[in-house]
């Protein structure tokens, strides 16, 4: 039986961020047999307990009470754990990589999506959406991708892995085949911040909206959207954005926790934000 739900909130991304994660759990009196968490993605990275962060979390999903997409350090982390990528010093999930239940961590979030629609007026992606796509061709183009992340064959996933780095192509065409079209849906939903008019992607850009611009580009939800005439679009990704509301279809969440600021909870049955501070930063 399908237990009924007091409150739905989105969480932006944890980083890692694990006592922050607890703090604001208090703080919106969280109770995981009433309420359910969407968590926006980018669970582990940069924060104090990524392997806290992410074993909480996953239990949290079992029991029914939460669930989350992938975000950017989500894949960086498959990319590290299945041998693709070097472990940067500056991304702390060695604790994930050498915990004593890793392989089940790590097939467990291959397994997680990159487009949940929490309900039938809002849509999550980590990143957002291209004004170029409706909600419907985001949630098709996602599943491609999720199929191969998520593939019983080991080999699929890395073949996906190897090729998922890079920043061509930077512009979308229904006509990309392969893991050229795999890569380019994967960095819009899980990296896009600005884009040209026909949703070319910049990539170098991750400050605040007050700051200089490359020529041509803007942030994507600049543009008349035709995924926000129909659905909410919420996401994280932007922390120079400090969750802030674009317009009443476009919500960010993340706060930049990570950089010591603060961990947002957004709840989407009045659009009510929550906020806490790190307390990794607190003198």
């Amino acid at each position: 039986m399908t237990r009924a739900i007091r409150y739905n909130y989105v969480i932006g991304d944890v980083q890692g961020c694990f006592e922050a994660l607890k703090a604001l759990l208090k703080e919106i009196q969280f109770d995981s047999d009433q309420d359910f968490i969407w968590f926006a993605g980018d669970l582990i990275a940069r924060g104090e307990n990524s392997v806290g962060a992410i074993r909480f979390i996953k239990k949290l999903c079992e029991r029914g009470a939460a669930a989350t997409i992938l975000g950017n350090h989500d894949l960086n982390l498959l990319a590290v754990a299945r041998g693709i990528k070097k472990l940067k010093d500056k991304d702390r999930i060695d604790d994930v990589i050498h915990a004593l239940e890793s392989d089940d961590l790590i097939d467990w979030l291959r397994k997680q999506p990159l487009c949940v629609f929490p309900n039938d007026q809002t849509i999550l992606t980590h990143a957002g959406i291209p004004h170029i796509w409706d909600a419907a061709q985001t949630a098709q183009y996602a599943k491609e991708v999720e199929a191969v992340i998520s593939h019983e064959d080991f080999a699929v996933l890395d073949t996906f892995l190897t090729e998922m780095y890079g920043t061509e192509p930077d512009v979308w065409s229904d006509d990309l085949t392969g893991n050229a079209r795999l890569r380019c849906i994967t960095n819009y939903l899980t990296r896009m911040r600005l884009t040209d008019t026909n949703g070319r992607l910049e990539f170098s850009f991750k400050d605040a909206l007050d700051e200089p611009m490359p020529e041509g580009f803007k942030p994507w939800f600049e543009y008349a959207s035709k995924t926000a005439q129909t659905h909410q679009i919420v996401f994280g990704h932007w922390a120079a954005l400090q969750g802030r509301t674009i317009n009443p279809h476009i919500q960010n969440v993340d706060g930049g926790c990570v950089w010591g600021h603060q961990l947002i909870a957004y709840r989407l049955e009045d659009k009510e934000v929550f906020k806490v501070d790190n307390p990794m930063f607190s003198e």
